[in-house]
């Protein structure tokens, strides 16, 4: 009975040891004797003890590799470009990716390392930045011809980073300010270019419209003079003397205006108080000797 029972929890713990289970998005690899015998996929499965041994427990999901690759432009310029391989193991080929390649991550950083050095040399330094997409697309096209022998599907392949050298940054952050700088001065030199003109047309047309006030003054004083002589004339003044008469009237008028005001600094010449007789005398003398000199004038003419 002892026997019995010693052979019977033999069994058991031969069974237990035998029993193994595989996790969701994992592929187990078993060997006998050092020979592949099989896969199994999730779940719970058995194998022989001492006879099957795990040999390798492939991880199914997508995984990613970033490679910092140094490199040189055209133009001379040495720049960090940070690449990010995301790639998978193909269901169908585990058996590749576990026995022929040893390393995935060695061979998938050698290829970007040569896809890199091999497309940036022919790019200048800003049509790196422009054209990362181009580089991404040659980086994924060579891995994935290459990697899939191996049993492993390139998903994506991206520059996520490009890093020159802080001087090489520097002077691009100089060229850039200085760039907008001169944008702005354009700019601000238009901006001012239209404020001269809109101020120049405001200008033009306020000494228009001066002058048209100017003149329609003057044509409505010259009026009110006609009008004026013609009243004197009605009341038996002679020409001359109902023109003196309204010079000395607007003479006294701007006396008048001119004391309306107490800060005011205008002084009138003359301005003494025998200057307005002495006006008036001038003025009909002057229209006088106008008058006689037109009579001559006739009386040759005749």
């Amino acid at each position: 009975m002892a026997l019995f029972l010693s052979i019977l929890v033999g069994l058991l713990l031969f069974g237990a040891a035998g029993l193994f289970i595989v996790r969701q998005q994992q592929i187990v690899l078993l060997e006998r004797f050092g020979k592949f015998k099989g896969m199994s996929g999730p779940g719970i499965h058995f194998r022989i003890p001492i006879v099957d041994r795990i040999a390798a427990k492939v991880n199914m999901r997508i995984q990613q590799l970033d490679v910092l690759v140094e490199t040189k432009t055209k133009d001379d310029v040495f720049v960090k470009m940070k690449v990010s391989v995301q790639y998978v193991v193909l269901k169908e080929k585990v058996f590749e990716a576990f026995y022929k390649l040893e390393s995935p991550h060695a061979q998938i950083t050698s290829y970007v390392f040569d896809v890199v050095r091999a497309e940036v040399p022919k790019l200048r330094l800003d049509d790196v930045f422009e054209k990362k997409d181009d580089i991404a697309i040659a980086l994924r096209r060579e891995l994935t011809e290459s990697m899939d022998a191996y049993g492993y599907g390139i998903i994506k392949a991206l520059v996520t980073d490009i890093d020159p050298d802080i001087q090489v940054k520097d002077a691009m952050n100089k060229i850039n300010a200085a760039e907008r700088q001169k944008i702005a001065a354009t700019y601000e030199g238009e901006a001012e270019r239209i404020r001269i003109v809109a101020k120049a047309t405001a200008e033009a047309e306020s000494k228009r419209l001066q002058g048209q006030g100017i003149a329609d003054q003057r044509r409505e004083i010259a009026k009110g003079l006609e009008d004026s002589v013609s009243v004197l004339n009605n009341a038996g003044i002679n020409p001359q003397e109902a023109s003196a008469l309204i010079v000395i009237t607007q003479h006294y008028d701007t006396l008048a205006s001119v004391a309306e005001d107490s800060k005011s600094s205008l002084i009138l010449l003359p301005n003494a108080p025998h200057a307005a007789s002495d006006m008036l005398n001038q003025l009909i003398s002057s229209f006088a000797a106008n008058q006689e000199l037109q009579n001559l004038n006739r009386e040759k003419n005749a």
